[in-house]
């Protein structure tokens, strides 16, 4: 899933267009299967890709696309949405890769189309796709949550009305496994079609919800059209969240009495998933991610950093405190994903074929290694004097600051 430009996502918040048995933790290793492949230049449905000449240098050959989907993906100019249009363009199961986002991206295996997913002329530029994947959504943490909120929302209702409008006969949307709800009562792992028992209260989980409804509704409305539903686990790979940031503590946060467990999915496999989803290979909504999950006690050995216990009441105090006067993005409903289990089985792939590339322990240390050299506090980035101030004094005693946090930027509305 792409967040839109900075540029982009300013403008939308000046101004916004209207409306059982545990199975093992430990994961086996698998072998490597990580590269995406090349990217080719589309040309009218063919491909062409350089090959040697007979004087050595590079000449291009044309060769016709097999039968298969034309797949049509939204925010293919970033982040996931790129990934996957670039494995797609390379495909030979797939007959044509049409992008779209509000700039044209890298991938020039693809047929491009630049405009807002919330226009109604998206519908034109989905005519003759089988399958569209919807990523455009915007989970960045620093945007207004109204402007998001109308951004996902609105995206998904125009694209799913647009697609079934132009003969599409499959959308595939991609939401969180935090639509789960993270609660010390949930089965470990829950089964993929467990009760979704999330709440609104954490960064975007309220848009993944409604996007979800409009799914379930969509069939329903538009007889024809089918939806899948994919839902990763604690995604890693140039991502930026509430859950990632955890890991950029001086501590890692532990609410006392909590039972935090931990499940990742890499982007790398969350990319072939989507592709399965793609050719149908799969359907209905499933999870995906690593196999197994990961103690709190076993991410504090692999990450080396040490543990900070806080009681429940102070710690959701600090932290609903610190978001409620604009000093951190994240909500206080951010935190229970790090307390309670929401770990999933992600059977339904694997009986579909697919296996996963990365285990819990490899995308922990990719994570760590992606995250080195930045400084969170309470989700908030610190600049490097902030950094070393916290800690120099200790991120326990930085959180039980807020209070001070709290009068300062009280006296400094007083002042204005």
């Amino acid at each position: 899933m792409s967040s839109p430009d900075p540029q982009v996502r300013a403008a939308r918040n000046l101004d916004d267009p209207p409306p059982e048995k545990k199975p093992g933790k430990k994961n086996e290793k698998r072998p490597e299967n990580r590269s995406q492949g090349p990217t080719e230049s589309t040309i009218a449905g063919t491909t062409e890709s350089p090959v040697e000449n007979g004087t050595g240098s590079k000449a291009v050959r044309s060769r016709s696309r097999g039968r298969g989907p034309v797949v049509a993906i939204t925010g293919a100019a970033t982040g996931v949405g790129e990934l996957l249009a670039a494995r797609l363009a390379a495909s030979e199961e797939i007959k044509q890769v049409i992008a779209i986002d509000e700039r044209r991206g890298e991938v020039s295996g693809a047929t491009w189309h630049i405009l807002d997913v919330r226009d109604p002329a998206i519908a034109e530029k989905l005519r003759g796709a089988d399958v569209v994947v919807h990523l455009a959504l915007d989970l960045d943490l620093e945007t207004d949550a109204a402007a998001r909120t109308a951004y996902n929302v609105r995206g998904t209702q125009t694209v799913l009305t647009a697609a079934a409008a132009v003969g599409v006969h499959r959308v595939v949307l991609c939401t969180s496994a935090m639509v789960y709800g993270a609660l010390p009562d949930n089965d470990i792992p829950l089964a993929e079609d467990a009760e979704l028992r999330a709440t609104a209260e954490a960064t975007g989980v309220g848009d993944l919800l409604e996007i979800e409804r409009l799914g379930r509704r969509a069939p329903r409305a538009h007889p024809g059209l089918h939806v899948t539903v994919v839902r990763p686990t604690v995604l890693v790979g140039g991502t930026d969240t509430a859950l990632t940031r955890y890991f950029e503590s001086p501590r890692l946060l532990v609410v006392a009495g909590s039972h935090p467990t931990w499940q990742f999915c890499h982007v790398d496999d969350l990319v072939t998933a989507l592709e399965y989803a793609a050719l149908e290979k799969i359907d209905g909504e499933f999870a995906v991610g690593c196999d197994g999950w990961l103690e709190q006690e076993e991410v504090e050995e692999i990450s080396g950093v040490r543990r900070m216990e806080l009681p429940s009441a102070v710690a959701l105090g600090a932290a609903a405190r610190l978001h409620r006067i604009g000093l951190t993005p994240s909500p206080a409903g951010d935190l229970a994903y790090t307390m309670h289990p929401w770990v999933v089985s992600v059977s339904r792939l694997h009986d579909a074929g697919w296996r996963p590339s990365w285990t819990n322990e490899e995308v922990l240390a990719a994570l760590l290694e992606e995250v080195e050299g930045r400084h969170t506090l309470a989700g908030r980035r610190l600049g490097r004097k902030d950094a070393t101030a916290a800690g120099a004094a200790g991120a326990t005693v930085a959180l039980l600051g807020t209070a001070a946090l709290v009068r300062r930027a009280r006296k400094a509305r007083r002042r204005i």
